[in-house]
């Protein structure tokens, strides 16, 4: 059974972390040194973000948790607290993006057994925290990481307009890739679609050669080209727990192939 943290009061966590993202960017440049980790969603699984956080949060180690912190794990409450409290302590070293399951205020969805379990007032206190996620980083040498699919917007300096809830938002934390041509295919199940020609466009217009995203379990792992590359990092799925780390100091990450991808 693992035990809720109590060294931080979960009110004081809440409050302290939401100053954090609300003077944050919304995309965020990593620095050209040291390694970045990239975390899938992991939804309540506890275990696998302690494993993470244990093993990788030294001097030269950035770690990057992709979203959907909360629902389909059995300690999600938990889960959301260590994550938050990590930010509090390590607010350079530790970002954490939004993912569909951080929006519940702004799209429900179902299943959503974390938000149920919380009253009104919780609701909205979290709600609000969480509200104020990033969206996404980037790093000089190619790589973009976010959770879903990628915002048509022009620049990467409009990813500072886009507004939780609206249609970019949507794209961020909801859209999914299908590895089949075209631009938007369309919805399912309230989730956008998008195709190879679109996730071309996009990458070229922001100048980035890899993206790591998580979301989507039943796709590809690498998907066009070896060029988009999803992780997911929580038993709530079948696949195993997977991060990936990316030198930061390479001059250039081209494909997955100049990614390590491990399993924990």
């Amino acid at each position: 059974m693992v035990e809720r943290d109590k060294i931080m009061d979960e009110q004081d966590i809440l409050k302290r972390a939401e100053g954090i993202f609300e003077k944050e960017p919304k995309l965020i440049e990593l620095p050209p040194r040291g390694k970045a980790v990239f975390v899938g969603d992991t939804h309540g699984d506890i275990y696998a973000t302690k494993y993470v956080i244990e093993t990788y949060l030294t001097g030269d180690h950035i770690i990057i948790f992709l979203g959907d912190y909360v629902d389909r794990g059995e300690y999600s409450r938990e889960n959301i607290n260590y994550l938050l409290q990590l930010k509090v302590h390590n607010p350079e070293i530790i970002h954490l993006l939004m993912g569909n399951h951080e929006g519940f205020l702004f799209k429900e969805f179902r299943p959503a057994d974390f938000w149920e379990s919380l009253s009104h007032k919780e609701r909205g206190v979290y709600g609000s925290t969480l509200g104020k996620l990033p969206y996404a980083v980037y790093s000089k040498n190619g790589v973009m990481g976010l959770h879903g699919a990628l915002p048509d917007v022009e620049d990467l300096k409009d990813f500072e307009k886009i507004e939780t809830g609206d249609r970019y938002w949507d794209q961020i934390v909801w859209g999914d890739f299908n590895e089949s041509e075209g631009n938007y295919l369309g919805h399912y199940l309230g989730r956008p679609q998008y195709g190879r020609d679109y996730f071309e466009k996009i990458m070229a217009r922001f100048g980035k050669n890899v993206l790591i995203r998580s979301h989507q379990p039943y796709v590809k792992q690498s998907i066009f080209d070896k060029r988009c590359l999803t992780i997911f990092t929580s038993m709530a799925y079948t696949r195993e727990r997977t991060i990936a780390i990316v030198d930061l100091e390479e001059k250039s990450i081209s494909n997955i192939d100049d990614i390590v991808i491990e399993n924990l």
